[in-house]
């Protein structure tokens, strides 16, 4: 099954986060931050949104920084997305 985004929309596949510090302590499950990289799995077309043009910047394939806690979590044949407004978005990294 595949996600294809609406208007200003982003699915993006979040990294796993690290699961041992610097100094070698692991971590379980629930003390381990939210990742804030993703890659960008599936972009909407842009268009018009609250009246303005809305380009789109991001690409498939890209590897981004988001906010920590924004977006919308989704579970698809077993696999975890992250759909975003472009805006949330905050940088891409190359």
């Amino acid at each position: 099954m595949n996600i294809k985004p609406l208007l200003d929309k982003v699915v993006l596949k979040p990294e796993d986060a690290e699961v041992t510090t610097a100094s070698g302590i692991v971590l379980s499950t629930a003390a381990q931050e939210k990742p804030q990289f993703a890659n960008v799995v599936a972009v909407g077309p842009g268009g018009k949104i609250d009246g303005e043009e809305v380009t789109m910047y991001v690409n498939v394939g890209d590897k981004v920084i988001t906010s920590k806690y924004s977006g919308t979590e989704v579970k698809l044949d077993g696999e975890e997305y992250i759909i975003v407004r472009q805006s949330d978005i905050l940088a891409i990294v190359e």
